[in-house]
Formats: C-alpha cells, sequence, structure tokens
C-alpha cells in the first residue's frame, strides 16, 4: 500500500480518524491525502474566483487541524475537488492511485442511531476501493486477530484479499475465516478460493438468516480487533444495498472493520 485517502467531514472527532489514518500510514510507510470536497456551482452572476476562495479556505481549514495531529514523519498533503464526493473519490484515485480509504462510520453525530451515514455509506458502496472503516474513539492498535466473515468462498481476483494480507504479514495476525450459509446459499458457495483458504486453517461454518448474524454469533467467541468482509453485491451488505445509510440495529460492530473491493481494470 502506498496511498491512504481520508475524506474529512463535519464532525467535531474527524480529527480522531485523521489520527487513526496517520497511525496505520506511519507503520506501512504509505502517504496520506486528506480529501477535502466542495461544491461551487458556476453561474452568470458567480464571481469568477469564487472557486478558488471556497477552496483556500477549505484548505486553511485542513491544515489547522493537521496542525493539531501528530504526524509521526507521514507525508500529508490536500487533494481537493468540487463536485459530488464519490465522483470526486474516482477522480483522485484515478489521478494519485489510492490503495485504500480510511473513513469514520458517519461525517457528523447528528443521527446517533446510524452505523454507516449518507456520505460514508456512499462511498463505501458506490466505489470500488477498499476501505477501512473506523468507529469514533478507535486508538491505532496492532490488528494482530482478524474475522474474515463471507457468504461466499468464491473470488473473481485474488488480489482482492492484497490490503488484508499486507496487515497479515506486518503484524503475524491469527485469520480465523468465517463462512455463513444464508438462506437459498448454492453449492457453489461453499466452494472456498484457495487463495482465501490460505490466509488460514482455522474455519467456521455457520447458518444464519444474514452474514452479520453470523458475525454476531461468533464475535465473543472470536474477540477479533479487525472484521473483515467483502464489498459486492451478493455480499455482507446485499440487503442494504439500495440505500446509503446503515442503522445500528442492522448492522454494528465496535471494531475497525476493512471492506475489500477490486478495483475496476
Amino acid at each position: 500500500m502506498n496511498n491512504i485517502l481520508v475524506p474529512l467531514g463535519t464532525s467535531p472527532v474527524c480529527h480522531e480518524t485523521l489520527s487513526y489514518a496517520i497511525d496505520f500510514a506511519s507503520e506501512f510507510g504509505c502517504n496520506v491525502f486528506v480529501m477535502d470536497v466542495f461544491t461551487v456551482i458556476s453561474s452568470a452572476g458567480n464571481l469568477s474566483n469564487v472557486k478558488e476562495k471556497v477552496a483556500s479556505s477549505n484548505r486553511e481549514k485542513i491544515k489547522e487541524m493537521i496542525s493539531g495531529v501528530e504526524t509521526k514523519g507521514v507525508d500529508i498533503k490536500i487533494a481537493s475537488y468540487n463536485g459530488d464526493i464519490v465522483d470526486g473519490v474516482e477522480e483522485i484515485d484515478k489521478n494519485l492511485g489510492i490503495d485504500l480509504i480510511i473513513l469514520a462510520p458517519r461525517s457528523n453525530d447528528i443521527n446517533d442511531e446510524l452505523y454507516l451515514g449518507h456520505t460514508s455509506g456512499r462511498i463505501i458502496k458506490q466505489t470500488n476501493i477498499p476501505a477501512l472503516i473506523v468507529p469514533k474513539g478507535t486508538k491505532y492498535v496492532p490488528l494482530k486477530n482478524i474475522l474474515v466473515a463471507f457468504k461466499s468462498g468464491i473470488l473473481k481476483r485474488n488480489r482482492v484479499l492484497h490490503p488484508l494480507i499486507a496487515v497479515m504479514e506486518k503484524y503475524q495476525s491469527k485469520v480465523n475465516l468465517l463462512l455463513v450459509k444464508t438462506p437459498g446459499y448454492s453449492e457453489e458457495d461453499l466452494k472456498i478460493n484457495t487463495a482465501l483458504l490460505d490466509l488460514s486453517k482455522n474455519l467456521t461454518i455457520s447458518e444464519n438468516q444474514t452474514t452479520y448474524l453470523g458475525v454476531l454469533e461468533h464475535f465473543k467467541e472470536k474477540q477479533p480487533d479487525l472484521l473483515c468482509v467483502f464489498r459486492r453485491k451478493r455480499g455482507f451488505f446485499k440487503k442494504l444495498w439500495e440505500k446509503s445509510t446503515i442503522p445500528k440495529a442492522e448492522f454494528y460492530v465496535p471494531i475497525p472493520v476493512l471492506v475489500l473491493s477490486v478495483k475496476k481494470d
């Protein structure tokens, strides 16, 4: 991993997400790009330099935030975009090559009933970049105990596992695989990709209504400090796919969640 993108919202604790990303980046030797998204719609009545003024004002606020955290020698830069946040993530990825997004579940604390807010949910569900969701108040610790939960062992590309493998190799992590057989599963789903099997000899097979319920069943026993899931339309967020937000009643874990996906070729 080389480049990490950190979308910062309006939460008063967004510096916590930035601090976590810096700690992560310092361990893996990554660059950190703080994402600044704003919207200025051009019209005949707009001053020609409004966009520049807004961008400059936002950059100053981000610089002030960066100055308030310990950077630990990590190279931190600001990546600005005028427009929609999903378009901005994709454009920044196209220009810089982003290997991982680190973000908070919600960009603000208006609705405490949500696990994923509208902005974070759109980034997770509408982009194809691996993402690490970091709950509020999480301090960075070595990720030594990982639970990988999935309902299908099929992987179209082995490189979807690269971020997980990087973490495993860094910390010599113990990995537990959890295959959850949900209603309507096929025999094909039970054929686990060899690259996935190579991650661990610890495989648990569970039967539950959803993958999340399977995670809840085994969470206390496994005591992971990282949950890893796959971003795919038949995967972890299947039932929640058509909406951006995810209520805590439908999904919540108090640890970081690594969402694996493969960027489009």
